[in-house]
């Protein structure tokens, strides 16, 4: 994982494709959030199917942020490239906006 936080990432291909899977179901969930407006659907019914949306993509950010620590943070902190920690917190105080 040499180019590892370096806008590369090599991933196993059992992470591949689980990532993969997780976002193939939200875009599912999202085409059938359209297809509820197409359809005129109630609203508490489409607001329900939005958080369920948002919550399979916080699991996924979750998930892939979780990958990002124990993978390029820790190799890099290791390495003596500490800037990772900087960007590690930037990157955190985007998802907390």
């Amino acid at each position: 994982m040499e180019n590892c936080c370096h806008k590369t990432k090599e991933r196993s291909e059992e992470e591949h494709k689980k990532l993969i899977n997780r976002l193939n179901r939200i875009e599912g969930q999202v085409r059938g959030i359209r297809g509820m407006i197409e359809k005129d659907a109630y609203c508490t019914d489409v607001l329900t199917q939005v958080a369920a949306a948002n919550a399979a993509l916080n699991a996924f950010t979750k998930e892939l942020l979780a990958s990002h620590i124990k993978t390029c943070v820790a190799e890099d902190i290791r390495a003596g490239r500490d800037e990772t920690v900087d960007e590690l917190v930037a990157t955190l105080q985007k998802l907390m906006k």
